[in-house]
């Protein structure tokens, strides 16, 4: 493990370099660009694919849910490869490039190619996700256990304060220019361009791995698996560490969910103009910054069980209240809430993991099934997000599965004791 400040900031910096992707392309100025270009002006019968019509929103969940799918399919083979061969560095370099360049090639998606934009948008996700996997690792190898916390914090402030950035030249763009549609699909170019840069610096300063053993004549898949499955055995040992992944199973599948459905929820339920859907977007993640740093120190207080316990009490709330707004005074209220324990949550449940798994050599391995854990998750939440629209042709009953999400995520936090993540040991109390 190397504590270098140097080395810390290139890893927070690959926070600020792919941020965009979240707020650009899944939360901003592509659900916008989407809900116009999938209008039923355009398709008064549904979006036709694989011999049914979808509603436009419903296919884009699902179309998210196969790209997470995927990548929790792709994830334990990855994770074994890096692990083997010590190239996790290049991996997430892959992936970065795959994503940015998905992200730019937006620029071509328009009525008449619905189905390959959305591919394209899937691979993107893919791309970011897949990135992730090899990013979140670098955690518990350039950090001590006293410094996960703000360090995690300090990733996602980056890149709230990036993507914010992009975000606002997005803006000025669809402004300033006279053809908004030029404006908006430059702006999946610069996210792309952005992403790619960037990361640069994270690449440049993040550590090579180390070859742990002769990688010879491997199957990966089957190893990848393996080590998954060895993974879980050892969970299956903590108790404390079996109770979070059990609530952080159950919460993740509300809190990214909501993430990426809420601006189609203010798009068609609210029909809100899109330059009030980008200013939003802003003060989401403005307000998340500040989340993130208050949950990180509230945590020194408190510890991280009991923060996240509230911090899932105030997303039943937002979710309870979202079924009932209508009028958009109301969900900007929300939406800020949603900013302030959106980075709290995300930054302290990435914490608190890498100080409950055991000291290993095999951190990948561990956030690989950190990973796959919140992937499966998601195509949980997406799928029955999108389905019960599907069914019930409204948005709003959607949310309703995801308050049972975050209450039985709720129920198991309850069965972790307050002291039982520490600042000083890496290992679950059994």
């Amino acid at each position: 493990m190397n504590s270098n400040r140097r080395v810390q900031t290139g890893w927070a910096m690959y926070d600020w370099a792919n941020s965009v992707y979240n707020l650009v392309i899944t939360t901003t100025f592509f659900p916008a660009y989407y809900a116009r270009v999938t209008s039923t002006e355009n398709f008064p019968g549904g979006i036709s694919f694989l011999g049914r019509n979808f509603v436009n929103t419903e296919l884009k969940d699902y179309t998210l849910a196969a790209g997470f799918l995927i990548i929790a399919s792709l994830s334990p083979m990855l994770s074994a490869i890096a692990d083997t061969r010590g190239n996790k560095k290049a991996f997430m370099r892959g992936f970065c490039y795959l994503g940015a360049a998905c992200c730019s090639l937006l620029y071509f998606f328009d009525k008449d190619h619905v189905i390959s934009g959305l591919f394209l948008f899937m691979m993107a996700g893919i791309g970011f996700y897949g990135s992730q996997v090899f990013y979140n690792s670098y955690l518990a190898d350039i950090s001590t256990i006293e410094e996960r916390d703000r360090l995690s914090a300090r990733g996602y402030t980056y890149g709230y304060i990036g993507s914010v950035i992009l975000q606002l030249v997005g803006f000025g763009l669809v402004t300033l220019m006279p053809d908004k549609k030029m404006a908006l699909l430059l702006t999946f170019v610069l996210v792309g361009l952005w992403w790619i840069g960037f990361a640069q610096i994270s690449f440049a300063r993040l550590p090579e791995g180390k070859a742990r053993r002769n990688p010879g004549r491997v199957n990966f898949l089957r190893q990848g698996f393996s080590e998954l499955r060895l993974v879980f055995f050892q969970v299956r040992k903590h108790t404390v560490l079996k109770r979070f992944l059990a609530a952080f199973f159950f919460y993740s599948m509300g809190v990214q969910t909501v993430m990426l459905a809420a601006i189609d929820f203010g798009i068609k339920i609210l029909h809100l103009p899109d330059e009030n859907l980008i200013i939003t977007a802003v003060i989401i993640q403005l307000v998340a910054i500040g989340g993130a740093i208050l949950m990180s120190r509230l945590s020194e207080r408190y510890g991280n069980p009991r923060v996240l316990q509230f911090t899932v009490l105030l997303w039943i709330g937002v979710c309870i209240s979202a079924y009932f707004v209508s009028v958009p005074g109301a969900f900007y209220v929300l939406a800020a809430l949603v900013g302030l324990v959106m980075g709290g949550i995300q930054s302290l449940s990435r914490a608190t993991y890498s100080k409950l798994m055991p000291e290993t050599r095999d951190s990948t391995s561990w956030f690989s099934f950190y990973d796959v854990t919140e992937k499966l998750s998601i195509v949980i939440g997406l799928f029955s997000f999108g389905f019960i629209e599907g069914v019930t042709g409204s948005m709003r009953n959607s949310v309703l599965v995801l308050i049972v999400f975050f209450v039985i995520g709720f129920l198991f936090l309850l069965r972790i004791p307050a002291k039982a993540v520490h600042h000083t040991s890496g290992h679950a109390h059994r």
